[in-house]
């Protein structure tokens, strides 16, 4: 029997490109899932006498902390002295005089697979910047969790925002080195510029590999069942309804007051991550999605609309249950998914229309893989 060897990230490949960066001026754009070994990766290269001379902080934040959508603020890393720039406060791209004198920027942020997971676009502004300025950008890859299938109706351009960006599908089924490929070689910065990319691959990962994620990659995100279920249940973040922010199963309940078809309940409360939950000290009824294992969710490899549809046809509020900020049409890349919920049409019928348009990315996807599907 041969023995399975181990996945080794991007991160853990120093010798790929320790010699590129050892004696250069390097900014990181860095959150709490950038680990080598059991040590954060500017930790590690620090010590090593790298001259880290920026870290650009996403959503989250630096340390990973911060609410869903909540400002970040320039500081400094304790630890190291680091001076932080935000990327997700004042501004979400990178100035020139954030650029100033460096040699590269190292990107090494785990990501979840889901085109409305921020960290893309904070990706596409960095390599934008980097692509404008002349700096060469480079991706430390990582497995995605959710690679192994792709989902979804690819986004309509006139929906476009910071949580979908680009013509893809909600489910793309890429890691992050690749997904960056994609972004500079289809022209998809400003311009249609390209950066000088450089990524470092995960060794001994194909699409099909499963990956348990050694640290959350987000306040709410807690494990693989929440990772596995939030491309099917991040469409309730455009409604009434609840996934359970506020509680310590977050993106594994969905629930409603008022809601009478279920058989759980739950209230969501203030907690880190989650300051100002939806519904917040009030009972929400609903469903409990812990008594699916994760690798039943994995298995299923597609997105699952029956929750949307169904607690949308049983709803006591129909006329409220989407909300008025329009969120649900960025979170899904358009206004017709909300427009076919509303009409009553099948899960299938749904799927039927997302063709051609998602056949053809998988087409285009097909020539910046790196790993075999």
């Amino acid at each position: 029997m041969v023995e399975e060897k181990p996945l080794r990230v991007g991160a853990e490949n120093l010798d790929l490109y320790w010699p590129l960066i050892k004696d250069k001026r390097v900014a990181f754009v860095v959150n709490q899932t950038s680990r080598l070994g059991d040590q954060h990766l500017i930790d590690s290269l620090h010590a090593l006498g790298l001259k880290i001379e920026r870290i650009f902080a996403p959503e989250h934040g630096f340390r990973g902390k911060a609410d869903a959508g909540e400002k970040i603020t320039d500081g400094k890393d304790p630890s190291t002295g680091i001076p932080i720039t935000s990327l997700y406060g004042k501004k979400r791209k990178p100035s020139k005089e954030d650029l100033a004198d460096l040699d590269w920027v190292i990107f090494d942020i785990q990501d979840v697979g889901a085109r409305f997971y921020t960290f893309i676009s904070s990706m596409h502004y960095v390599m934008d910047a980097c692509a404008e300025y002349g700096i060469p950008f480079m991706v430390l890859d990582r497995p995605n969790p959710n690679g192994h299938y792709v989902d979804g109706p690819v986004l309509d351009p006139e929906f476009s925002s910071f949580v979908g960006m680009h013509e893809v599908p909600v489910v793309h089924g890429m890691t992050i080195g690749e997904y960056a490929t994609m972004v500079n070689e289809q022209g998809w910065l400003s311009y249609g510029k390209k950066c000088s990319l450089k990524v470092i691959p995960c060794e001994n990962y194909t699409h099909q590999t499963p990956y348990v994620l050694p640290i959350k990659p987000s306040p709410n995100l807690p494990n693989n069942r929440a990772i596995y279920l939030y491309p099917s249940l991040c469409f309730f973040e455009g409604t009434e309804v609840s996934i359970g922010r506020g509680t310590d199963k977050q993106f594994q309940l969905i629930g409603l007051p008022g809601y009478t078809k279920g058989n759980h309940e739950f209230v969501p409360v203030a907690k880190d991550g989650a300051r100002y939950p939806k519904h917040q000290n009030e009972i929400c009824s609903g469903y409990d999605l812990t008594q699916l294992t994760a690798e039943e969710i994995r298995a299923e490899a597609r997105l699952n609309l029956s929750h949307l549809i169904n607690f949308y046809q049983q709803s006591p509020k129909k006329e409220g249950f989407f909300l008025k900020s329009n969120f649900f049409e960025k979170l899904s890349g358009g206004d017709q998914l909300r427009q076919q919920v509303i009409q009553g049409l099948t899960e299938d019928e749904i799927r039927k229309s997302w063709e051609p348009k998602l056949s053809e990315y998988k087409t285009m996807r097909r020539e910046y893989l790196l790993y075999p599907e």
